[in-house]
């Protein structure tokens, strides 16, 4: 036992690099992930004295154990079950498939990146781009929302700024978990994004194994208290107008829901820009005959880089206003009650109809509204009609900007002249030949809120 035993220096240097693994995967990394997930619980929990609605503790579960809860969940084992039969395959095999799609889907959310980094950033972001207004919000009707109840957050869907927007100004309410589609699925950009807590679909899907996956883990996210957000209408808007709910994931919430526990409140928001960043590539889907959304990474960040500078070059211009308005929330207990069958398709029209109703009505498409409807106009006319325009919206939810009319047309006018969608010849304000398309994209975003007086050209 005494003797002493050489060994080559490579064999010494292996042996004691395994035991130093091994003693720090049993003894030090387990105390120091305790250590840091108590920090965690603590600042977690200061955290929640804060918000509006606190932070579930299905949210702060770990990514591996949501993994296993869902690949577990009875439902899934038998959609797995009856996939391997169906496609004649060893039921291992449709269970590592079951596997993959729960990997892709479950978030992995982390506090200090929601709070520390991603509600920073969006603050800084959307008021570096716009001039952001937080319009109507019936405040007396979201608190009395039942405090056990699972909020969810739904939105028309304008452009990729909304989820910045809405994360800036729901930061105080709580931390949203978002349904995100293919397009953030690039790295590195893709564990930001699951580290907000968002979750991956797959939109256009036919795969039913995949979406009994999906559907448990709306499910469990539902009945775990997450609040969440979601865009009804499934994508963005290629005409900017609002189109026809989806009814894939409200469906998959119906199902789920369990009238014996949690209410579920959907809360209507709905956003409006003076300018969409990404208006010239929907415009150009929208022509598509497979209407195609096609923005590569590259093609943001080279925007981004451009703005970038501007900014250092002195020549930097905010993008206009962008307004967001909360409706009235709608309870699914109080929806359902006395319904026979499937609601999910009434649900959908309800809330569209309450996201429209409070649409914000900002300048630049009032005045693309005008300006399409009657043709070239002087600044003096277009301020005449814009003020016969917003008496004839009494109900609408109309920003003023300063509650100056002249100033409202004066902003609308310089952002449609900086981007070249209008001209002045003649002492006249006329659309830019070619360009009416562009116009009518902003003017549809308000189309469904003006008085009946005609069409607008190109809509």
């Amino acid at each position: 036992m005494t003797q002493t035993v050489e060994l080559p220096l490579w064999l010494f240097v292996l042996i004691v690099g395994f035991a130093a693994v091994t003693f720090a995967s049993h003894f030090l990394f387990p105390s120091v992930r305790w250590f840091f997930r108590r920090r965690l619980e603590r600042a977690v929990a200061r955290l929640n004295k804060r918000l509006e609605r606190p932070i579930e503790p299905f949210k702060l579960a770990r990514r591996h154990d949501m993994i296993q809860r869902l690949i577990h969940d009875p439902q899934v084992a038998q959609a797995a079950a009856d996939h391997a039969a169906a496609e004649g395959i060893p039921d291992n095999v449709a269970f590592e498939q079951v596997r993959r799609y729960a990997r892709e889907i479950v978030p992995g959310f982390s506090a200090f990146a929601y709070f520390g980094f991603a509600i920073r950033a969006a603050r800084l972001l959307s008021n570096a781009v716009y001039r952001v207004r937080l319009g109507h919000q019936d405040e007396q009707a979201l608190r009395a929302i039942d405090p056990n109840a699972t909020v969810i957050f739904v939105m028309n869907h304008r452009s990729n700024m909304d989820y910045v927007l809405v994360t800036y100004l729901a930061a105080n309410r709580s931390a949203l978990s978002y349904a995100v589609g293919e397009w953030a699925r690039v790295w590195p950009l893709s564990r930001l994004i699951r580290a907000m807590g968002a979750y991956f679909i797959r939109r256009r899907s036919r795969n039913d194994l995949y979406r009994k996956v999906l559907a448990a883990y709306v499910r469990l996210a539902t009945r775990g208290g997450s609040t969440q957000a979601m865009f009804p209408e499934g994508g963005l808007s290629l005409d900017g107008g609002l189109a026809p709910p989806k009814l894939g994931l409200l469906k998959y919430i119906v199902q789920g829901y369990d009238p014996e526990g949690r209410d579920v409140v959907f809360v209507p928001v709905a956003l409006n820009y003076d300018r969409v960043l990404e208006d010239k590539i929907l415009t150009s889907a929208a022509r598509d005959p497979e209407r195609r959304f096609r923005a590569r990474i590259g093609l943001v960040a080279l925007r981004l880089l451009r703005q970038l500078w501007l900014w250092v070059t002195g020549g930097y211009h905010r993008s206009g206003y962008a307004g967001v308005n909360f409706g009235r929330p709608l309870s699914l207990a109080g929806f359902g009650a006395g319904s026979e069958g499937d609601i999910t398709k009434m649900l959908a029209q309800e809330l569209m109809e309450r996201i429209s109703a409070i649409v914000p009505v900002l300048p630049v498409p009032l005045i693309a509204a005008i300006l399409l409807r009657h043709g070239p106009l002087s600044r003096a006319a277009v301020e005449h009609r814009l003020k016969q325009l917003v008496a004839a919206m009494p109900l609408a939810y109309v920003h003023i900007p300063r509650d100056n009319l002249a100033y409202a047309t004066e902003a609308g006018l310089r952002q449609l002249l900086r981007r070249g969608l209008v001209t002045e010849a003649g002492g006249k304000v006329l659309p830019v030949e070619g360009r009416q398309e562009l116009l009518a994209f902003y003017a549809n975003s308000i189309r469904h809120l003006l008085p009946d007086t005609g069409e607008l050209p190109g809509m």
